[in-house]
């Protein structure tokens, strides 16, 4: 009962962050705008700001290539799950790369789209991406069992129980 409940809720977020995006293109410039990534194929692209490679889509989704959008829904993992989502990419060498990583927070924080909410992210890059938090690789240092998150439904990052279920989006490189 307990998977039937996450799945709806899930499903749900990725229903709400599709039909809901509101941005504010009048009042706010685009933070991350389609200028600053080059698609690089396969499911990735290259944030030519940050140097970073990016999986287009979140984990537990597929990218669709006749589409350009990822098909499914985005999984939830605990912090160490997250963690160990990477090394799953790794051994399939995914887009043909075996170094990727769960990123740390402030290159979590790099992707927010802050014109725009639920989610916080620009959809023309990132499609299907729900509005729920995502962990970062940042341990609190001062507080093992907490990590830090950042929120695509709003754009802020914070810290969490390490238990907690929260999406995960991976990246490799950067400068």
């Amino acid at each position: 009962m307990k998977e039937i409940v996450l799945t709806l809720m899930i499903t749900l977020a990725a229903l709400g962050s599709t039909l809901a995006q509101t941005c504010r293109t009048d009042t706010i410039v685009a933070t991350t705008p389609v200028s600053h990534f080059t698609d690089q194929g396969a499911g990735t692209v290259i944030d030519e700001v940050t140097g970073l490679m990016w999986k287009v889509c979140s984990e537990g989704q597929s990218f669709n290539v006749a589409t350009g959008g990822c098909d499914g829904l985005a999984s939830t993992d605990t912090w160490q799950e997250a963690l160990a989502e990477a090394l799953t990419a790794n051994v399939i060498g995914f887009a043909g790369w075996n170094d990727w990583r769960l990123p740390n927070q402030n290159e979590l924080s790099s992707i927010i789209e802050r014109q725009c909410g639920d989610p916080a992210i620009n959809l023309e890059v990132f499609p299907a991406t729900p509005s729920i938090k995502f962990w970062s690789a940042s341990p609190n240092t001062n507080l093992p069992s907490i990590a830090w998150f950042v929120d695509f439904n709003e754009g802020f990052g914070d810290g969490s129980f390490v238990g907690d279920a929260f999406g995960v989006r991976l990246v490799r490189g950067g400068r």
